[in-house]
């Protein structure tokens, strides 16, 4: 219970009393923002890259780097001051202040490690949960709205839903149990990247032409750099070198271990072979099931946890495209939407001391514990959804949102940027 209310208070910074630097807890946040960083450039480049036809390869790439470069930017002159400043009247649901870093000094700090360390800690976790949802909408998408979209989103959802969890907002009061971004990141991801392939409509010839993978061993690669980066993504969110951080990395492995398995193991039963597609699709099932739980489960749990990630993503994936017929292009919904709220609603029964966990805070049981992470899960589904269909909606009303069926045909490298990935 110590353990559960202790890694609250660090994601409540206006909570936390500073105290003196501590150099280990400094240099391990150092390090695990370099490794969040990687997640997306290029880990999740490479990732996405990979998955979509030779013809995009590189638009893809191009909207990765592009929204790392958007998103830093915005995130110091306003979203962070959203997420984590402070509002006498809106702190529930909004911060406010901290306008181009306004206060934060070379001796500030963030508990005990450097403001400017925390909070660039955080803009990573703001610059890769724009950049997930450019798989909902690859290979169709103009890139003028891309960026767009992508500035907007950043402000007005991904910026007070982070404020409401991690920021002494409203889910937080409540107890909400979300250790590296189950709501904040992958369901709000998830949710705005199944609406963003519903409002832009399927690729040309989707289902009915097959889209297979370009280059897999481009997006294997970027899988493992998204497997590493991952440890600073959840053992990083300790905020501190501790146990704590440590168990977040084993339970994190654990569990993306687990998800891979499980994956391969489904497609070796149902078509006689495992799909290196497969393998690293369920891996990322496991990791982005794990986050929001990765503080508070132990290995049993991490392990059980894995393995439904691994079973419920893969028929949410078949579910999505085959039964609905929805072209969410490099299925960010069934994995990342999907695996978040598994891991969000888990998260409220594995924290159990009696199964493993970190047990849950005074006045806490497990009924009220999954009554809450529902609330989270509901609260951030609707807002990311409602919000995100408004964006797109606007912006396709204004300067249009798909391109031309010709540019499509063509690829969007050369008819955005006038390139080519490969020239032989």
């Amino acid at each position: 219970m110590k353990k559960t209310i202790a890694t609250l208070l660090l994601f409540m910074p206006e909570l936390c009393f500073a105290g003196e630097l501590n150099q280990a807890n400094t240099a391990w946040m150092l390090t695990s923002t370099a490794l969040v960083l990687l997640m997306t450039l290029p880990g999740l480049a490479l990732f996405y890259g990979g998955l979509v036809r030779s013809k995009n390869v590189l638009s893809v790439l191009m909207q990765c780097f592009a929204i790392a470069c958007l998103a830093s930017l915005l995130w110091i002159i306003a979203g962070y001051g959203i997420a984590f400043g402070s509002s006498k009247d809106l702190n529930a649901f909004l911060g406010s202040g901290k306008v181009l870093l306004e206060g934060v000094g070379w001796n500030s700090l963030n508990g005990d490690i450097p403001e400017t360390v925390f909070l660039m800690f955080q803009m990573t976790f703001a610059i890769i949960t724009p950049a997930l949802i450019v798989g909902g909408f690859a290979e169709r998408m103009k890139f003028s709205a891309v960026l767009l979209f992508s500035a907007a989103w950043l402000i007005v959802v991904y910026a007070p839903v982070c404020h409401w969890v991690w920021g002494g907002g409203w889910l937080a009061e409540k107890g909400l149990l979300d250790f590296a971004g189950g709501t904040v990141v992958h369901i709000n991801a998830g949710i705005a990247a199944l609406v963003a392939a519903i409002v832009l409509g399927n690729r040309r010839g989707f289902p009915r032409t097959a889209m297979p993978p370009h280059n897999l061993t481009l997006a294997v690669t970027g899988a493992g750099m998204l497997w590493v980066g991952w440890f600073g993504f959840n053992a990083g969110s300790a905020l501190a070198a501790d146990g704590n951080a440590g168990m977040a990395m084993l339970v994190t492995h654990i569990s993306a271990s687990a998800g891979a398995l499980t994956w391969i193991i489904i497609e070796w039963i149902k078509y006689g072979k495992p799909s290196v597609l497969g393998i690293i699709t369920g891996m990322v099932a496991g990791l982005g099931t794990i986050t929001p739980a990765s503080g508070f489960v132990g290995p049993s749990g991490a392990l059980i946890i894995g393995i439904i990630a691994g079973f419920v993503c893969y028929f949410a994936t078949q579910f999505i495209k085959r039964k609905l017929e929805i072209d969410d292009s490099l299925d960010v919904f069934p994995v990342h939407g999907v695996g978040g709220i598994l891991g969000t609603l888990l998260a409220g029964i594995f924290v159990s001391s009696n199964l493993g966990g970190s047990g849950y805070a005074e006045g806490m049981d497990m009924a009220s514990q999954i009554g809450v992470q529902a609330t989270g899960v509901l609260a951030t589904a609707l807002w990311s959804g409602v919000i995100s269909w408004v964006l797109l909606k606007l912006l396709d009303a204004t300067i249009g949102i798909r391109v031309t069926p010709e540019q499509e045909t063509e690829g969007l490298d050369i008819s955005e940027h006038e390139e080519r990935g490969y020239i032989i």
